[in-house]
């Protein structure tokens, strides 16, 4: 949709698109200002408008832009893909009387210069689950202005004019979110909102990777049941206790590091160097087993409880949207992206969560506290599957008297039970003398 200040719309002064703004810088004897609106769509769109006024004293969103079209463009430009979202903003300028010069933008570095601005960026959650136009619209007039923003929205970082004008976000597929950046004079105690601008982080109208994708489920279905086929086989065949509970162990120690990242932990600085995540995130995972090494049975019980009922959160996400499907989902992306290292990976909280959460703990608690009262007594682990069989098979061929001794092979038994079948589609013979004739 384009807007503009003159009806006929020109590059340097006129914006097309979703979340635009212009900034008008009025002349001393000028009292209004016009906008028009336009939109090229047969059918009626919804829009807001939102004027916003500001002093001489008030920094100017955009004023010193060098990257994009408008000559002061305070718009903020919104990049997305599976793994990370990103906005960009042009950086801001001093505010100035009308009539005067604008102050220059890149002429010294000093405390009368621009490089005093900071860049305060927020974040504003939509509600989970609803993708409507009207709530969008809603929503988006509480991030318009500077305290509205700071009363409705998440302050997620603070930059200064020595740094990039821009900040990346884990994608949430299906979330809304609005983000807008309020710009800060530190020497005049002034401040001037950017435009907000919003995302889902996924195309309505795709049909591959669209805001109802199935894709989570279908990789995490895939990669647990390959995963189980691989330890199962193992234990059934060769029975090493120490590797698979190592195994269990690591799946263990990987949900509780992902956990610790989740929180607002990850989003430390020193955490955006490779190096340093996965060093921490690899030791506190293998601590967990090096804990439990001494009693593996607990080990198996606690695993089995928090990882099968974490299972059922992540089949509930591709449902009911639930930020806690993100515990794991951020570390596999970081994993797959090298660029994911930068992403802020701050995710709503919201009654959905709640309630998945408690249905979470009640899980583990119920399974955990079930395992414990049934295996109370038994033997730690019994011997593995293949080893009984193979004992059962030694029994029944040197025990003559047991009745299974003399049960057939399973060859025989196969054949027949097939002859058995055929004799019911063989048609009967008629019963009787039969006499040949003789010519």
């Amino acid at each position: 949709m384009p807007v503009g200040r003159v009806q006929t719309l020109l590059p340097n002064s006129s914006g097309t698109g979703t979340d635009k703004g212009l900034v008008f810088l009025l002349r001393p004897e000028q009292s209004m200002c016009t906008w028009y609106l336009e939109t090229s769509d047969a059918e009626p769109v919804q829009n807001v408008a939102i004027p916003l006024s500001y002093s001489e004293t008030d920094p100017i969103p955009g004023g010193c832009n060098l990257e994009f079209d408008l000559d002061n463009d305070p718009n903020i430009y919104l990049e997305f893909n599976f793994f990370a979202t990103t906005i960009k903003f042009a950086p801001a300028n001093l505010g100035f009387a009308r009539g005067a010069d604008p102050p220059p933008c890149d002429v010294g570095m000093g405390r009368d210069s621009r490089w005093r601005l900071q860049y305060e960026v927020y974040q504003y959650f939509l509600p989970e689950n609803d993708l409507t136009e009207e709530v969008l619209l809603k929503h988006v007039q509480r991030m318009a202005t500077v305290p509205d923003v700071k009363a409705n929205a998440a302050k997620v970082v603070t930059l200064t004019a020595d740094d990039k004008t821009s900040v990346s976000f884990s994608s949430l597929g299906g979330q809304g979110v609005i983000y807008n950046v309020i710009v800060w004079d530190p020497f005049l105690n002034t401040s001037a909102a950017y435009v907000p601008a919003h995302t889902y982080a996924c195309n309505f109208e795709a049909k591959e990777g669209n805001c109802a994708s199935l894709v989570r489920l279908i990789l995490t279905a895939v990669a647990g049941s390959a995963g189980g086929i691989v330890l199962v086989a193992t234990w059934w065949r060769f029975g090493t206790l120490f590797l698979c509970m190592l195994c269990v162990g690591l799946v263990l120690g990987f949900l509780i590091s992902s956990v610790a990242f989740f929180t607002p932990l990850g989003n430390i600085k020193v955490f955006r160097d490779d190096g340093v995540f996965w060093v921490t995130f690899s030791c506190i995972a293998v601590l967990i087993p090096i804990v439990f090494m001494g009693c593996l049975r607990i080990l198996n019980i606690l695993t089995c409880g928090i990882i099968g009922s974490y299972s059922v959160v992540l089949a509930v996400d591709s449902y009911l949207y639930t930020s806690l499907s993100y515990i794991t989902f951020n570390v596999l992306r970081r994993a797959l992206n090298t660029d994911f290292q930068g992403a802020l990976t701050n995710v709503p909280f919201q009654t959905n969560d709640f309630i998945v959460l408690a249905v979470w703990g009640m899980l583990a608690v119920s399974g955990i506290s079930f395992q414990i009262r049934r295996e109370r007594g038994r033997q730690f682990f019994p011997p593995h599957p293949y080893k009984l069989w193979k004992q059962e098979r030694e029994r029944r061929v040197t025990n003559i008297l047991d009745p299974s001794y003399h049960i057939p092979p399973l060859r025989e038994r196969l054949y027949g039970r097939l002859t058995q079948i055929k004799e019911l589609f063989r048609k009967e013979q008629p019963t009787g003398e039969r006499t040949p004739l003789l010519l």
